[in-house]
């Protein structure tokens, strides 16, 4: 049997990538994998019906999970009876502590030295199975489980793949992404800005919920500039999978200007609905672009990004090529991310506390 811990997903308010990919993952496997909660009082992972994992079990976690957020962890961990696997993100929190909230930047050490004591983990890209291996060496772990790239799903909202609709008029240029500086929303907003002055007609939408820790700035920058540019600017907070499908519907292209990313789910998702994109030249962004749809420009430059802009827009022929490339590649589904962890995990017959996978 496969348990699926949604211990943190249970309780979250808000759609951040992490619940995102619980939620998507856990609904993709369906039947095949039973909920599990952590419960601090006893120190276990219990079914609804206070059921645990046993000896012939997986235990499938998604979550970041620390021994000082769950009391009890450590002891269990290094005593549990099932098999235990991890699907991995990235390390932001130490590559970017400056503007990663600090309780997960304190955490985020025990995490990736925990992960080494499980049975499997699972990337969400080569670039972030790379970079665990990487920490796991330059740590000196010498303990390590087998780590596979697990590509996840571009069907966000569980619909076909369909002719995306044409590009509204002016032109709609969609950001997606939590506000805060790692997304680089200012860095839009000054390349727009430039643009607007020069006359170019188009429309930028910025839609995400708010970092309760640095995203303030971010959401004064955004007000001030749809003050100065009346129409142009708009910022829809925290919006839902139908309000996001409506503004991809229409959108000439979507904008990830992200300074470093473990997956860029959002590219995929755009890609889905057949818009193409303008990210960031990062590893992860680099998988997602090989396939096509894709334009990568120099994170963190916004003279870089304000000459990329305006290509796109100034370019009519070349936006439709890439929107072409867009619609017509191919795309990894939930549904294929479920199957291929379920082949691995039933295939499994590595002994508790290592072995293959």
């Amino acid at each position: 049997m496969i348990h699926f811990d949604i211990t943190k997903a249970a309780e979250g308010r808000h759609a951040s990538g992490l619940q995102r990919v619980s939620r998507q993952l856990r609904a993709a496997l369906g039947p095949a994998a039973t909920p599990v909660r952590w419960h601090p009082g006893t120190g276990r992972f219990r079914t609804a019906d206070g059921a645990e994992p046993g000896a012939d079990d997986w235990l499938l976690t998604p979550e970041v999970f620390a021994p000082e957020e769950r009391p009890g962890f450590a002891a269990w961990l290094a005593r549990r009876a099932c098999r235990y696997a991890a699907v991995y993100h990235d390390a932001i929190p130490l590559r970017l502590p400056h503007v990663t909230w600090p309780r997960s930047v304190a955490r985020h050490p025990s995490y990736l030295r925990g992960l080494a004591e499980l049975d499997a983990v699972w990337a969400v890209s080569a670039a972030s199975q790379d970079e665990l291996e990487g920490y796991w060496r330059w740590a000196g772990v010498e303990r390590r489980p087998p780590v596979k790239v697990l590509p996840l799903g571009a069907d966000f909202d569980g619909s076909p793949r369909a002719p995306a609709k044409p590009p509204a008029d002016p032109p709609r240029l969609l950001c997606v992404g939590i506000l805060e500086p790692r997304k680089q929303q200012t860095l839009l907003l000054e390349a727009a800005e430039r643009l607007w002055v020069e006359g170019r007609r188009f429309e930028l939408h910025l839609a995400g919920r708010v970092n309760p820790y640095f995203g303030a700035p971010v959401q004064t920058r955004i007000a001030a500039a749809a003050r100065r540019n009346r129409g142009a600017l708009h910022f829809h907070e925290a919006p839902g999978d139908a309000t996001l499908r409506a503004l991809l519907d229409g959108a000439a292209a979507t904008l990830f200007p992200s300074l470093a990313e473990g997956c860029g789910l959002p590219v995929l998702e755009s890609l889905w609905r057949g818009v193409p994109c303008l990210a960031s030249d990062l590893p992860a962004h680099r998988e997602h672009a090989a396939g096509g749809g894709c334009h990568l420009l120099p994170p963190g430059e916004v003279d870089a990004w304000t000459d990329g802009l305006r290509m796109f827009l100034d370019d009519p022929a070349g936006a439709a090529e890439l929107r072409r490339a867009a619609a017509s590649r191919s795309l990894p589904t939930w549904a294929e991310a479920a199957e291929r962890l379920l082949a691995d995990l039933t295939a499994g017959r590595g002994r508790v506390g290592g072995g293959p996978v």
